[in-house]
């Protein structure tokens, strides 16, 4: 059987992940959509001259829910990736005027109007055509399952976030055994419950002080706790570089999600619609939770969501509205404290254009 995937949204990091999809051998035919400003032909043509898989783009945009609904009948895909939003997450990174530096203190929750409308259509077109493949989502997945979940409506799984903390310790862990003239193939098994705020630490190996906001380490089935491992890779500051690793961190989880794939065994965020990355098991299209013996489940939710106010997110409530943290709110006062008022989820248009408005003056 062809194995077909959709991907919805093909900025810089749906460009990476169509390239890994691409290349892997595993992907028969690749449709790529959204609204590209001409670049999607271009990047489709690219791909399907690089590997024996066919890619071809489609125009889409990701606020149409017909439109949405459409392609899944007409494309019927074995799997759908959602890495649309309206505006990307490195958008401010560089800048250093008043609102760009209020919206970094605010922490990302703020922009969470901008990551949830095309999110959510996708999800409510998926919905409506009663479609039954898997659906992992890059946008904001820590966060925005919860809010989806409130409504009926969470992805199956997320992509990045976690699982970029998961390979960087695979990374460190393969090298210290390397020094120590183990075997690669012998690495033990690694579970991580750590959350979007922690990446950017782990990233640049810099381990916080307090135990309690470092991302948990956990190896072998025993679950031997090793945080540490997470901090010691190579420095990387932050920018779009990320994308790399956010490309290759979810190729592992997408892979394992397409028809007869071997289970897999991984860390990835927004199972079940949980806030923050947990250990999982992907295993015939489906996710489960694979927690070391001992890790209590509501111990971990409440870890993510003291993570979460670090980010700017206090809770969201069972409507699923988004009440944000005093950090936050006390970050945009001077700019327009609308802007962390509390977010219904059919308030995401407005709040969003609001935003931009203060983005772009």
């Amino acid at each position: 059987m062809a194995v077909r995937v959709l991907i919805i949204g093909v900025g810089d990091a749906g460009g990476k992940i169509s390239d890994g999809l691409a290349r892997s051998g595993k992907v028969d035919e690749l449709i790529l959509s959204g609204l590209c400003q001409g670049r999607g032909p271009a990047i489709a043509g690219m791909l399907d001259s690089c590997y024996d898989c066919r890619v071809k783009f489609t125009e889409l945009d990701g606020t149409q829910q017909k439109a949405i609904e459409r392609l899944l009948k007409m494309e019927k895909p074995d799997l759908v990736v959602q890495s649309a939003s309206l505006l990307g997450p490195w958008a401010m990174h560089g800048r250093t005027d008043p609102v760009a530096r209020a919206l970094s203190r605010a922490g990302l929750g703020v922009q969470l109007p901008a990551q949830l409308p095309v999110l959510a259509t996708v999800m409510k077109a998926i919905r409506e055509v009663d479609f039954k493949a898997p659906i992992a989502n890059l946008s904001f997945p820590d966060i925005s399952h919860v809010i989806l979940d409130r409504l009926g409506l969470a992805p199956t799984i997320g992509l990045g976030n976690v699982s970029i903390c998961h390979l960087r310790t695979q990374a460190a862990l393969r090298n210290k055994m390397k020094q120590s003239n183990a075997l690669s193939d012998s690495l033990p098994l690694i579970r991580l419950v750590g959350h979007h705020h922690q990446v950017y630490e782990v990233m640049e190996a810099k381990m916080p002080q307090d135990p309690d906001q470092r991302c948990r380490v956990y190896l072998g089935e025993e679950g031997r706790r090793s945080d540490e491992l997470a901090y010691q890779g190579f420095p990387i500051l932050a920018s779009i570089q990320y994308n790399i690793i956010t490309a290759a961190s979810a190729l592992p989880v997408l892979l394992a999600l397409l028809p007869g794939a071997e289970p897999l065994r991984f860390s990835a965020p927004g199972p079940h619609g949980l806030p923050g990355g947990y250990p999982v098991m992907i295993k015939d299209g489906g996710v489960g939770l694979d927690l070391p013996e001992g890790v209590d489940l509501k111990e971990a939710v409440e870890f993510h969501w003291k993570m979460s106010r670090l980010d700017g997110i206090e809770s969201v409530t069972k409507d699923g509205t988004v009440l944000f943290s005093e950090k936050a709110r006390k970050a945009v006062a001077n700019i327009n404290p609308a802007l962390c008022e509390p977010l219904q989820f059919q308030e995401c248009l407005p709040r969003y254009r609001l935003l931009m408005r203060h983005i772009n003056a």
